[in-house]
């Protein structure tokens, strides 16, 4: 493919810089970044921005990973704020496809970050994407992405920064795409420091894409998925055989929560004996058999199958709670906490703020009367999970690696309200935890 303006190796000239309108005004009107660093701090930037604030003092973490000597190149999925469910799922897929490749080839020797771009108003339509950070500044790596946009059938299709700083140290951003096989340079912006907005980005997308208020927005996820994925047609019909409106029946219904290797399952076991309840376990065993193959899929796929899981659950529990006291194996607090905990980059301070309505239970699903949250020291649940030999999903694999994940899915769980989880220390022995747990549940039913 051929160039129709070709990639300048050389630094920015000052007479292109001159004005900054010759080069921005080809730009779209401002959008902000936000770049989730190795220490999990965000670091937001904007490109042509009208107040560019103290353009000759940008923000120093942004010099070291944008300017020179290193190249860097950014890559987001193009979805637009009023995006319907089709849109979202594609732009999903893409951007998954997208990291599988920048894992590979040329690419494995540059720094891969995570992008978000998004408009500085706070409303939903935060583009997903990439930041990559090339440290031998390789003319291969830059052919290999450019090949990469030119292979995207999608439409819209992203686009390619590269990053590159002026003489006086000023950082710019060249965007290129790619159309009729031909490389085109479509726009050139100052890179300026941006202030972080109250919320994170990707909050006002949360209930679109991961952390579903009801049961027919994650229907509508998963509808869209029956033309690639088969076993999404049978989830469906699943769903579909369950009543919409469900009532508990005259038995207690306990929900016990908790990550990996914090005796859950022990305890929902030995919970559910001692009461001679019904021990259900979400997702159900009817379609547990596919979950591996939706925990291979972006993140509003994945949270779509579980999030109707747990309407498939809610219907056994009101069929089994007219019978008997009903104990569940995580519910949707585990759906919602491990959604928001993988959506919002950075650390524990960039999560929503307690009582934000992405922690309400929502209204069309079956509560129980209560629910339990099991927790164990870091060292103590890392030694348990030594030798279990059990194989891990991608985000139980991600808390072992990833000890701000692990907090930000803990500190969800204790935001989630209406009902909240009553937190249970799950280090004593067993017969002291089950103790525990049999008062709680004896002091709840009481309460009834």
């Amino acid at each position: 493919m051929a160039f129709a303006r070709p990639l300048l190796r050389r630094p920015l000239s000052g007479q292109l810089l001159g004005r900054r309108g010759v080069c921005a005004g080809a730009m779209a009107p401002p959008r902000r970044f936000v770049l989730e660093l190795p220490d999990c701090t965000l670091a937001h930037f904007a490109l042509g921005a009208d107040d560019p604030g103290d353009a000759d003092a940008p923000d120093p973490r942004l010099a070291a990973l944008l300017g020179p000597p290193e190249r860097s190149y950014s890559l987001c999925v193009p979805v637009t704020p009023d995006a319907g469910c089709g849109a979202r799922v594609r732009a999903a897929r893409l951007h998954q496809r997208l990291l599988h490749q920048l894992r590979r080839g040329p690419f494995q020797r540059c720094q891969l970050l995570r992008l978000l771009c998004y408009c500085p108003v706070g409303q939903a339509g935060a583009q997903q994407g990439f930041l990559l950070r090339d440290p031998l500044d390789g003319p291969d790596t830059r052919q290999a992405l450019l090949e990469l946009l030119g292979a995207c059938q999608e439409a819209p299709r992203p686009h390619l920064g590269e990053f590159e700083a002026d003489p006086r140290g000023q950082l710019w951003q060249r965007l290129w795409e790619v159309q009729d096989g031909r490389r085109l340079q479509v726009g050139c912006a100052q890179v300026v420091p941006a202030p972080e907005p109250p919320l994170h980005p990707v909050v006002p997308d949360l209930p679109s894409s991961v952390v579903f208020p009801d049961r027919e927005a994650a229907r509508a996820v998963l509808e869209e998925c029956t033309s690639f994925i088969p076993e999404a047609r049978a989830v469906l019909d699943l769903v579909d055989q369950c009543p919409k409106q469900v009532q508990k029946g005259k038995f207690q219904v306990v929900a016990i929560e908790g990550l990996d290797a914090t005796g859950k399952t022990t305890v929902t076991q030995s919970v559910a004996d001692s009461l001679k309840a019904v021990l259900l376990k979400s997702p159900p065993s009817c379609i547990g058999q596919w979950r591996k193959i939706f925990d291979d899929e972006p993140t509003i796929i994945r949270r779509a199958f579980y999030s109707l899981g747990n309407y498939i659950v809610a219907s056994e529990i009101a069929k089994e709670s007219a019978k008997s006291p009903v104990i569940v194996d995580r519910y949707w607090h585990s759906t919602a906490t491990y959604a928001i905990a993988t959506e919002v980059s950075g650390g524990l301070q960039h999560l929503p703020p307690a009582h934000h309505p992405v922690y309400q239970w929502p209204e069309d699903l079956l509560k129980p009367d209560l629910i339990l949250l099991l927790t164990v020291s870091p060292e103590e649940r890392l030694q348990r999970l030594q030798g279990r030999g059990m194989e891990k999903t991608r985000e139980e694999a991600e808390l072992e690696a990833n000890s701000v994940f692990r907090q930000k899915v803990e500190m969800s769980y204790q935001r989630m309200e209406n009902p909240g989880c009553h937190v249970v220390d799950a280090s004593p022995c067993r017969e002291k935890v089950l103790q525990t747990v049999l008062s709680l549940i004896q002091n709840s039913f009481n309460e009834l």
